[in-house]
């Protein structure tokens, strides 16, 4: 076990059984999803980049990130053309103009994790999200809070030395996948009113996950998890929305 496995073990010891503590965000958000997913369903993955999710080491996070094959189509659209590459997707869809390129009402389930930070026009984002899907069809989204440390600390960093800084503190992290952030409408009230101006029916909630952001300093880490454990809700690191179509 590398450094990092010990210093998460010793503050969340479940980890030795599957790898991953009871407060991971991806395990947290994806089981929701999952949970609306049916066989029947066209998956949009909104912001789909090159596929990262293959390239986590717990292999029961990973599955849970992967739709391919369990859904009748996994469309992925990105602004990046590399993102084309992604294996977890039947087609791609390149992003131009800010617009969506799918016909209306075609989507069951979109997902859009990582995405809305980086959003110059929310309303038009939102608006393209909710012309593609069908009525009924859900809006699952995962995004920083921008009243976290972690967002604070970022706007405090120039864009351009964000992805030197993200390879320091996350190795996994490739260059390629660090993009100027926003944060237009990332806190819980901004977000929900976003969704709500669409006529979207919606739940936002804050969320705070073991603090992976700092795993680089035992001190830092330490402080991290009080923060995690004790967090005002207006302060934790993540939002969550999950949104549907009426």
């Amino acid at each position: 076990m590398n450094g990092r496995g010990r210093l998460v073990e010793r503050w969340y010891p479940e980890v030795r059984f599957g790898g991953f503590t009871d407060v991971d965000g991806t395990v947290a958000f994806y089981s929701r999803v999952n949970s609306l997913l049916e066989p029947s369903f066209t998956v949009l993955d909104l912001g789909c980049g090159r596929g990262a999710a293959a390239e986590d080491p717990i292999r029961w996070r990973r599955d849970l990130q992967i739709f391919k094959s369990r859904c009748e189509c996994v469309i992925g659209a990105d602004v990046d053309p590399d993102a084309a590459v992604n294996p977890h997707i039947d087609e791609f869809r390149l992003i131009e103009n800010d617009r969506i390129p799918l016909e209306s009402e075609t989507i069951d389930l979109c997902i859009s994790d990582a995405v809305v930070e980086h959003v110059a026009d929310v309303d038009l984002f939102f608006a393209e999200c909710a012309r593609v899907l069908k009525p009924g069809g859900y809006l699952c989204i995962r995004t920083p809070n921008a009243r976290n440390y972690a967002s604070v600390a970022s706007r405090v960093v120039p864009n351009r030395l964000h992805a030197r800084v993200l390879g320091r503190i996350q190795p996994r992290r490739k260059s390629a996948d660090v993009f100027p952030t926003l944060y237009r409408c990332n806190t819980v009230k901004r977000l929900r009113a976003a969704l709500e101006r669409q006529g979207l029916e919606c739940v936002v909630r804050s969320y705070e996950p073991e603090p992976a952001y700092l795993s680089f300093s035992r001190l830092a880490y330490a402080i991290g998890v009080l923060h995690q454990r004790h967090a005002p809700r207006a302060f934790r690191r993540t939002l969550l929305a999950y949104a549907r179509k009426r």
